[in-house]
């Protein structure tokens, strides 16, 4: 309880007043105060001294207990009797110990406070079993463990009291906490969850509730789970697959939350990858409570051997896109991807070849050779496409040109390009002038000639348009020497009206204007 007095008031004023509040009388209470120890937990310490008694409360303040600041905390003792009726204090000599004690059920998982008792320092533990076990309500024979209960921050520290030796030699003092239970039996043992003190002293010390979500649904919590922050990978698997119905635990995959983006990191947790479950929750210096979960159609160690990647696939005659996610062995190369994914797709005919782009914010930035290696390949925050190579850029003129088209707009505001929709590669031919490329880009999207009609042409290099006219010849300005083919490009300047479709090829969540078709 708490109460606000002012410093020049009596502290005996202050008992009375308690003593109405509680309906104990003031000669039986017992004020004792409190003392940090060198472990940083504090204690009862010592009963005030008559002198301290006759105080102020400012007096009391300022000479015991500096470090409260403005507060004074004292610890009240009563006894209280049948019906709660008050009691005489016991006399308390030099010789006298104060300890608390704690009752433990491992059955229950539960720790409770059950009393005190005043012991002789010289005395020793086994000489209050009994009176222990009455308080406990167990027969008075039965033998009990005892520990003292010494810190909880940062860490437990709890150890196991020597009932035959005295209370003094085990450095036992006012204030401290005794916790017991009955000794377990060696066929019990397995029996609990938390069959000691310490176990369980350390299990409230580091249970951690877990609020898992699924990985397709990242903004909603699924379920929660208590844990122990000392929980290893296997335990957290085991709790999420039995939550959830999975027989075989290596078919949950885990995946940490980034505590700054507030969405799950982009890596998953491998296999085994970390030890507890502490080191899960925590991102640079941030602990979450949150982890994401998918269920595998294969174990996870069977499918850390494989390398899977998002595609998109454009189709040439269609105007659709469809995701397929593609697993492959890790030393496939990208040649083996396009040859699986035509046993998946609908091709425009049967020899048709693919390729592999790499695009980001409505740029291509790179076709991957067929022989490169998937293992190095992100597509977390890129966009995989793949498509079909035109017939055209099969059989390139020694003097035509392969270049970028973008769409763009520009910002009202600071006039900076900005890119959106599919890009694509064209060929231009030696002398080829704007409006005959233009005609083949309008056949080639299918745009309607009084919208097409809108729209501007530019060579763009290094995010600067220079607008073209119909009668310039469009290879000219597509230099070899630029570094860089994505800083170079023909770029279409017109409205963005066409709706967006999300889809997940990447985290990024990248927009396309197809109907999109996803395939797992």
């Amino acid at each position: 309880m708490g109460k606000s007095t002012e410093p020049s008031v009596a502290v005996s004023i202050v008992f009375e007043e308690v003593a109405k509040e509680i309906g104990v009388p003031v000669q039986f209470q017992r004020y004792w105060l409190w003392a940090k120890r060198q472990n940083h937990t504090y204690r009862p310490n010592r009963p005030l001294t008559p002198q301290e008694e006759a105080q102020s409360v400012g007096q009391l303040r300022d000479v015991t207990n500096r470090a409260f600041n403005s507060e004074l905390k004292l610890f009240l003792e009563v006894e209280l009797g049948p019906e709660f009726r008050p009691l005489p204090l016991p006399e308390k000599s030099k010789d006298d110990i104060l300890l608390f004690f704690k009752l433990y059920d491992p059955e229950k998982a539960e720790l409770r406070y059950v009393g005190r008792l005043f012991v002789k320092a010289s005395g020793k533990p086994f000489e209050i079993t009994s009176k222990l076990n009455e308080m406990a309500g167990f027969p008075l024979e039965d033998d009990i463990e005892l520990f003292e209960e010494i810190k909880f921050e940062p860490h437990v520290m709890c150890e196991h009291i020597d009932k035959r030796q005295n209370f003094r030699a085990s450095q036992l003092e006012d204030g401290d906490i005794i916790c017991f239970q009955k000794s377990p039996r060696p066929e019990n043992e397995d029996q609990y969850q938390y069959p000691s003190v310490p176990s369980f002293l350390q299990y409230v010390r580091n249970r951690q509730v877990v609020r898992f979500r699924s990985l397709e649904k990242p903004k909603e919590d699924a379920f929660c789970l208590e844990l122990s922050k000392l929980s290893t990978y296997d335990d957290v698997v085991d709790k999420v697959a039995h939550h959830l119905g999975v027989d075989d635990p290596s078919k949950i995959r885990l995946t940490p939350h980034n505590c700054y983006s507030q969405q799950p990191k982009p890596q998953p947790i491998k296999y085994r990858g970390v030890d507890h479950l502490s080191d899960m929750l925590l991102y640079y210096n941030q602990t979450s409570d949150i982890l994401y979960y998918e269920v595998l159609d294969i174990p996870l160690p069977e499918l850390q051997g494989l390398k899977t990647l998002k595609v998109a696939f454009h189709h040439a005659t269609k105007d659709e896109v469809s995701i397929h996610s593609m697993r492959l062995p890790k030393n496939s190369t990208v040649g083996d991807v396009l040859n699986d994914l035509k046993t998946k797709v609908e091709l425009s005919h049967p020899t048709a070849e693919l390729r592999l782009l790499e695009v980001f914010n409505h740029k291509i930035y790179k076709v991957f050779p067929p022989n490169e290696k998937i293992e190095t390949i992100n597509d977390h925050y890129w966009t995989l496409r793949v498509e079909e190579i035109p017939e055209e850029e099969k059989n390139i003129g020694q003097h035509d040109r392969l270049i970028h088209v973008y769409h763009f707009i520009k910002d009202p505001q600071n006039q900076m390009v900005q890119n959106f929709g599919d890009p694509f590669f064209l060929v231009i031919h030696e002398s080829e002038t704007l409006s005959e490329v233009k005609a083949r880009i309008q056949k080639k999207l299918l745009i309607p000639d009084e919208e097409f009609s809108k729209w501007k042409f530019a060579y763009v290099s290094l995010g600067r348009p220079d607008y073209l006219q119909d009668s310039d010849v469009v290879s000219a300005r597509f230099q070899r020497s630029i570094y860089g083919a994505w800083e170079q490009y023909l770029g279409m300047e017109h409205a963005d009206t066409t709706p967006k479709r999300a889809y997940t090829a990447n985290q990024n969540r990248h927009t396309l204007e197809k109907p999109v078709k996803i395939y797992n």
